[in-house]
């Protein structure tokens, strides 16, 4: 099967990897050469997808087109012209115009009874500004005091672009859930671990959650994909704060990480299970037959040091490529290359078990170190660095 992914950042990353473990070939179109995905896929055109007429001709030979990008234009473009052909396209453009807008994401989960951060001024300090119209940690700010906020409201704010809520501590939950026909079906919590810009650094599974809040955390997620019609995917985020789960945000698009996270512990390849759904609408929900533990990592190398550090590393490094046994993980997604003192890679372990993992994730980090003569390891915390 050939499959069209658009888009070639972190999402792309995550599409164009999962097609290929499926067995697919991949076409993959951005408007800029070089992105990371282009290292992963079968092809690759340079392209703007809003010049509709060049779209059209371009995804008339697809099996299947997956959008891996956030811009609404190119997205309605997509949406129109997959349809036009005939081509199943893996995404649901009316949950999207919901979950891309935080402002509409708080009006649903109030109207479902979704627990989240209490607004402003409802609650005290810190408060967290977040852009209605962005994802993830980008544009976030956080205000320890009235006088920091102050300034804020004189200059950028306005209510229609930003939503200031309480800011919450504590660790992190994601789960993707898949909508087939008014049905819905959790698949497995991993744990995200956050730098110090909130962007995610490290994802693992299983979850360490307990089992009470994983069903928790499922009744939420299928209440939210309930509410919205959900078809295809959605990635629901949590914090843990004082015994409560409380919902950060939702994206009705395949999200970055996890996916390919879950499929090492799981075996469940998130992206052909999209792709059955749309073509075959009739295709049952496999069953998750065994956890592996898995760590997820970015770290970004440099002469002296190593650095543990979110996603955000993985955007600027140009193609990069998937390598196996790579100093002991399991595979990595990098730009490496022999002579290359500066480069950056995610690393995939993989164990029997999460304990497992760690241990061999660290003998990893050692054999890096010790082969590129590194003596300081930094990770970045929200809160703090740690050197070792």
């Amino acid at each position: 099967m050939l499959v069209a992914v658009i888009g070639g950042n972190l999402q792309g990353i995550e599409a164009a990897y999962l097609a290929r473990k499926a067995g697919w070939d991949v076409l993959l179109i951005d408007k800029i050469a070089d992105v990371p995905a282009s290292g992963l896929c079968s092809y690759f055109i340079q392209m703007d997808v809003t010049r509709r007429e060049e779209l059209s001709h371009t995804i008339k030979s697809v099996d299947l087109v997956i959008p891996a990008l956030e811009n609404y234009q190119a997205l309605y473009a997509l949406t129109q012209e997959a349809h036009n052909a005939g081509i199943p396209i893996v995404f649901d453009f009316d949950a999207y115009q919901i979950s891309s807008s935080k402002i509409e994401s708080n009006r649903l989960f109030a109207k479902v009874g979704v627990p989240v951060p209490k607004p402003w001024p409802e609650c005290g300090f810190p408060v967290v500004a977040k852009p209605s119209a962005s994802s993830g940690s980008e544009g976030v700010r956080i205000f320890s005091t009235k006088e920091e906020m102050d300034g804020f409201e004189e200059g950028d704010f306005s209510p229609e672009a930003w939503v200031l809520q309480e800011f919450v501590e504590g660790p992190s939950y994601s789960l993707e859930i898949l909508g087939v026909d008014g049905k819905f079906f959790p698949l497995q919590v991993t744990d995200l671990d956050m730098d110090m810009s909130y962007d995610c650094k490290r994802v693992t599974a299983p979850t360490e959650l307990a089992p009470d809040l994983v069903e928790t955390f499922e009744k939420i997620s299928a209440d939210t994909a309930s509410a919205l019609n959900l078809k295809g995917i959605m990635d629901v985020e949590v914090i843990l704060n004082n015994g409560e789960l409380k919902v950060l945000e939702i994206d009705a698009r395949l999200p970055s990480q996890t996916p390919t996270t879950v499929f090492w512990s799981t075996g469940l390849n998130i992206v052909q299970m999209l792709g059955e759904i749309f073509v075959s609408p009739a295709t049952l929900m496999p069953k998750i037959a065994y956890r592996r533990g898995v760590i997820y990592e970015h770290i970004n190398v440099s002469p002296g040091m190593i650095e543990i550090a979110g996603e955000h590393i993985m955007t600027g490094a140009g193609p990069l490529h998937l390598e196996t046994d790579f100093f002991g993980a399991d595979e990595a997604i990098t730009n490496y290359i022999a002579g290359r003192d500066h480069w950056v890679a995610t690393l995939i372990v993989v164990g029997q078990d999460l304990s497992e993992a760690w241990t061999k994730r660290n003998t990893t980090i050692k054999t890096i170190a010790k082969r590129f003569r590194i003596d300081r390891i930094r990770e970045l915390k929200p809160d703090r660095i740690t050197e070792h």
